[in-house]
């Protein structure tokens, strides 16, 4: 949760750079809820991870066009 909450920070900053990071820790903290929700069966929060991964790539690709 922490590393979705730094993300999102990193994110919304004015810095390319910094979103940057931000695009990839929301990555990371994707890998780490698809860890825990393989652990707790929590089959609908992987299939949600997933989604949202597909969107930070998506963010990512608009981050280096802009």
């Amino acid at each position: 949760m922490i590393a979705t909450l730094f993300s999102a920070w990193l994110v919304a900053e004015q810095s390319k750079t910094k979103r940057k990071w931000g695009f990839w820790i929301f990555l990371l903290s994707n890998l780490l809820w698809v860890a825990w929700g393989w652990k707790a069966h929590a089959y609908a929060l992987i299939i949600l991870q997933f989604g949202l991964a597909l969107l930070n790539f998506r963010g990512v690709a608009k981050n280096e066009r802009a």
